[in-house]
Formats: C-alpha cells, sequence, structure tokens
C-alpha cells in the first residue's frame, strides 16, 4: 500500500528515529494507524539489527508511558514479524479519545504525514470539538463538584494503582489533580466550560450522581437455569464502574464453577480469568449515552453477555485478525492503572484462551448496536453437574469458598460488619448483606454477638463452632 494517511514506516536499523512519537501522537489524534519499524519511505525491507530488537522495544514503550513526554501517556503493543528473513517491529495505534500531546506540542496527520499544528488556533479547537462530540465519556459537567463524586472510591482507585506500581504518579496527587491526570476532568473549548466528565461520574460518582445524570444507566445480572421464563437469580446493578466490576465478577463466582487448573506451576482460576474479561467489557466498551441496560446471562447451556455499542464493523469478529477500537478510551485507561484490564486488544485473547481451557469450546464476539458475547458451556460447567461437597460441609451452597474461609478465619475474633466489608473489599452493603453475610449466618458459620437485636448499631459477628470445625476440617 505505501505510506498514507494510516500507515507509516520507518527506518530503524540501530535506533529508534525520534519522529516515530510525533506520528503515534498524529495517528492517536486522528483516525489511528499502523507503524512498522525497519522499512523504508520506498518501500524497501532493511530489518532491524538481531541484538537491538530489545533494547529498541525497551525505549519506546518508557518514552510513550512517559506522562512529561507523552501527554496523557499512552499503552501500545509493539509486536516482531519477519519477512524475507528481516525482523521488523510492527506497532498498532488507535484512534485516542483526548487530544494527545508530544512535548507539549500537538500533531496531526493527513497524507504527507505529521503536521505540527499547535500554534494554530483553528485547527486544534477542531480537533478539540471532534474528539468531545466522538466519545460521549467526554461530556462535561460544569456543575458537578468534587462532593459529588465518593472520596472513599477515588482513594481506592489510587490505592489499587499504587499496588500495581509503587512509584504510581497517583500516589502523591490530590483528588482533583487526579481527575485532571486520569482525564476526567477536562475542558469544552466551544462553550468554555470545565468540569468532571461523563467518565469520571460513572467511575467515581456517588449513585445518587450517576443515576441523575444517566437515569437509565444499569448493569442486570441474571441467572436462568431453571426458570427461564424469568430467573433464578439476579442481581440489579446501578453503581459506579469500579463497585460494578467487582459485583459481576462475584455474581459470576456465585453460580459458576471453578475447576482446578495449573499454569505452569501456579494454580490459577480459569473462571475469573473469563469473568474479568466480560465484567471488563461490558463496562469499558460500553455505550452509556443508550437506554439499552448492559445484561450477564448464564444460562444452562452457555453465558450471554449484551451492551450498548458504537460499532465499527457488523458481525462476528474474527477472533485471529481483528483491529481493536476503544469505546471508551479514558475509562479504559483507568481500569489499566488500577489493574481491571489490561492492554488494548488483549481481552479478546484471554477470552479466547480461557474459554478454551474452561469449556473446550471458542467464544462468539459479535459487533452489532448491541455488542453480544457469547460462550457455551458444557455440562461439566454448570454446578447442577459438578461434584459439590454437601451444604453441611461448605459456608454456601455456592463456589465462595475462597471469600467465605477468609471470613471465617478474619471472624474468629468479633468483628463488625464494616470491618469485614473492608476485610474482602465489597463496599456495596445491601449487596453484602443478601449474598454474603446472610447465607454465612443461616448456615450456622457465623452468629451475632447481640442476637435478639439484630439490627443493633454495636452488632458484631464471630466464626461459630461449626465455622471453626469447618476450617479445621479444611485446613489444608
Amino acid at each position: 500500500m505505501g505510506e498514507g494517511i494510516s500507515v507509516e514506516f520507518k527506518s530503524c536499523k540501530d535506533q529508534l528515529p525520534q519522529s516515530i512519537y510525533e506520528t503515534v501522537c498524529s495517528f492517536l489524534n486522528r483516525n489511528g494507524g499502523d507503524i512498522l519499524l525497519g522499512v523504508k519511505d520506498n518501500k524497501e525491507i532493511e530489518g532491524i539489527s538481531q541484538d537491538r530488537i530489545e533494547q529498541i522495544k525497551k525505549d519506546f514503550i518508557s518514552t510513550i508511558n512517559n506522562p512529561n513526554v507523552m501527554s496523557p501517556p499512552v499503552y501500545l503493543l509493539i509486536n516482531q514479524v519477519e519477512i524475507d528473513n528481516k525482523p521488523i517491529l510492527h506497532i498498532y495505534v488507535p484512534v485516542g479519545s483526548q487530544v494527545q500531546k508530544y512535548k507539549n506540542r500537538i500533531y496531526d496527520r493527513n497524507e504527507d504525514g505529521d503536521l505540527d499544528i499547535t500554534d494554530n488556533h483553528t485547527l486544534v479547537t477542531q480537533l478539540y470539538l471532534k474528539k468531545q462530540l466522538s466519545y460521549s465519556e467526554n461530556k462535561i459537567y460544569p456543575y458537578c463538584k468534587l462532593d459529588d463524586l465518593d472520596e472513599h472510591l477515588i482513594n481506592k482507585a489510587r490505592n489499587l494503582a499504587v499496588n500495581q506500581n509503587p512509584s504510581h504518579p497517583w500516589k502523591e496527587l490530590d483528588n482533583l489533580e487526579l481527575l485532571k491526570s486520569a482525564k476526567l476532568y477536562s475542558k469544552n473549548y466551544q462553550t468554555n466550560e470545565e468540569g468532571i466528565t461523563l467518565a469520571g461520574i460513572l467511575l467515581f460518582g456517588k449513585e445518587k450522581t450517576i443515576l441523575s445524570v444517566v437515569p437509565h444507566y444499569k448493569t442486570d445480572l441474571i441467572l436462568r437455569r431453571e426458570n427461564l421464563d424469568r430467573y433464578d437469580d439476579r442481581d440489579d446493578v446501578r453503581v459506579n464502574l469500579i463497585d460494578s466490576f467487582e459485583r459481576i465478577i462475584a455474581f459470576g463466582e456465585k453460580h459458576l464453577p471453578d475447576p482446578f487448573y495449573l499454569e505452569g506451576t501456579q494454580r490459577i482460576s480459569v473462571r475469573n480469568k473469563i469473568l474479568r474479561e466480560i465484567a471488563s467489557n461490558i463496562l469499558m466498551h460500553r455505550e452509556f449515552t443508550s437506554a439499552f441496560p448492559a445484561k450477564f446471562i448464564i444460562e444452562k447451556n452457555q453465558i450471554r453477555t449484551e451492551n450498548a455499542n458504537k460499532p465499527y464493523g457488523h458481525g462476528k469478529i474474527n477472533l485471529k485478525d481483528f483491529s481493536p477500537y476503544p469505546k471508551n478510551p479514558t475509562i479504559a485507561r483507568v481500569f489499566k492503572e488500577i489493574g481491571f484490564a489490561d492492554e488494548l486488544g488483549s481481552g479478546v485473547r484471554n477470552l479466547t484462551k480461557y474459554v478454551k481451557i474452561y469449556s473446550n469450546s471458542t467464544p462468539e464476539l459479535i459487533e452489532e448496536d448491541i455488542f453480544k458475547i457469547i460462550i457455551p458451556l458444557t455440562p461439566q460447567d454448570t454446578p447442577q453437574d459438578t461434584p459439590q461437597v454437601t451444604p453441611q460441609d461448605t459456608p454456601q451452597d455456592t463456589p465462595h469458598d475462597t471469600r467465605d474461609i477468609k471470613i471465617l478465619i478474619f471472624c474468629q475474633t468479633e468483628k463488625s460488619r464494616e470491618e469485614i466489608q473492608n476485610r474482602i473489599s465489597v463496599k456495596d452493603r445491601e449487596y453484602f448483606r443478601k449474598f454474603i453475610l446472610s447465607p454465612l449466618i443461616e448456615n450456622g458459620f457465623l452468629e451475632l454477638t447481640i442476637p435478639d437485636k439484630p439490627t443493633s448499631k454495636n452488632q458484631k459477628y464471630k466464626t461459630t463452632k461449626k465455622g471453626l470445625d469447618y476450617l479445621k476440617k479444611h485446613k489444608k
């Protein structure tokens, strides 16, 4: 094809040309594109010195992740391939949701290459308007204040990011600085208004704030195995995206078994790997302006998800050859920072890999106005067909063993509801009470310290003799 508005060749025998970052910036600002390192402008493949490839990769990744160079930092894959026995590097750059800067300069793309438009006020304004109109997550709510957000959630995100990277820049930022750093606080260059964006409200908003801005917003979690006309269990989720992520995981843990699997020498939860990709897809790639509720449905023979979508194509996605497009790049970037998701495009690969292990099948991904994921289940993937221990031997009738055991160990000394919730990182009080605490009490594994006043503000919970016997029996 040769070079064009979305294709760039770079000669790169021993080291990266500095102009590559201008191209990354312009691709993010325009329509995205592909960069090939080790190819001359005239299409001649010269390759890259084999002993320099790893260093070139490291230099590239460290630069695009440096907020002092690239603003905002970006996360891109750099893949090595060989053509005519010569190694070259391929970088796919998606279109960005924010105006991108390289060394505080703004670059845009045309057929002739990368143009520095920083000093052209008209072109810069047009670019900002284009980004704001293309991504609904960027819509600004100037009357939304920090008090309308949940400070606990911002602190939680900060701590999760620091757990991923001890030197994470969010560690030293106050709440407003964190929002600005994550592009959750922005400026509208058409109205001159500035404030918290829809993405910021969805991630960190109090429940009443979220429902005021997007009253139709909800995620419907449904178990439908026996009662096919209605449901066997349901969770109606209308909270922020961080707690929603955890609620989706918890619902899947409750109703799907977790077979033993070793990856190398380490046991991993294949079920939770799949649930993580499902949860992040429902929340990161969703069109929040649509009134269509996102759905996560567990049926006898399949798992099915549906969410509103701005499609970039139509029909089934070819899992072996597809180009990932960010639907809500700002939300996706926050999810990556806090460890809820990986780089763009990895979700489909992970889902394909772990569904193959879990049910020896291949997931279907269908790109339409409603984005769908269908994961076939084999009989052994459903709890009723899986050998189960009896209810008296397990804290609940559902596979929550790890979390329940953590609670039983923690409550060997009296603990309050709030202490237990903090211990297992579940924020939603109603969900915790209904799906975690009550079943443990009803099955005799936890007891109330003030049984005649169950709603007392001084109420605490303690592991019963039955719970202690369970811990002793299952000590391994």
